[in-house]
């Protein structure tokens, strides 16, 4: 009896182990970045924006959670216009977008090189839904360097808004910056 009894708990316990690290292991980091201090003036902190540090390293992702009918991620707020806090124009068209349109960029892993480009989401939080044009990829696999505004790479399961998408959910503009949220393709 007392066989059957720490056999069956060992079996438990090793397939709780099991679907922990299926779980945690779908989307591992893939190296770090070592950040670098930014030169002065370089680095925008825009919208409570991190800048690199020197010496600290930053974990960079080539994956993000699997997309789901609805996929859990951190919403962020990002400026996508000319000198925002977003930097470059937008991967996908080449342009900048006013923060009153309801716009997002993605984690390298969910951007899937473009494939989402000019296509909508459904982004649900704070009890309401908005729709979302992704036009750009936060990058999760470089960061701390001009191209990134001296900015750290993405975590992996980043959804950057725009000030329209924080507005369309209601949130409060006080409690803007990070937010949990689900998202979709639409």
């Amino acid at each position: 009896m007392k066989k059957q009894v720490c056999a069956s708990v060992l079996l438990v316990c090793v397939l709780s182990l099991v679907s922990l690290s299926v779980e945690a292991g779908t989307c591992n980091p893939s190296g770090k970045v070592r950040g670098k201090n930014p030169p002065p003036g370089k680095c925008n902190r825009q919208n409570d924006s991190d800048c690199c540090k020197q010496g600290k390293l930053y974990n960079i992702f080539r994956c993000s959670p699997q997309v789901s009918s609805r996929t859990k991620a951190t919403l962020t707020l990002n400026s996508f216009e000319k000198n925002g806090d977003g930097g470059a124009p937008s991967e996908c068209d080449n342009r900048y977008h006013s923060d009153d349109t309801p716009v997002v960029a993605l984690s390298t892993g969910w951007y899937n090189k473009g494939s989402r480009c000019l296509n909508y989401v459904n982004i649900y939080g704070n009890g309401k839904t908005v729709k979302a044009k992704v036009v750009d990829e936060c990058d999760s696999t470089m960061g701390c360097d001009s191209d990134h505004d001296y900015q750290p790479p993405c975590d992996n399961n980043i959804v950057d808004a725009s000030k329209a998408v924080w507005k369309a959910l209601g949130v409060p503009e006080s409690d803007w910056g990070e937010l949990d949220i689900y998202w979709s393709d639409a």
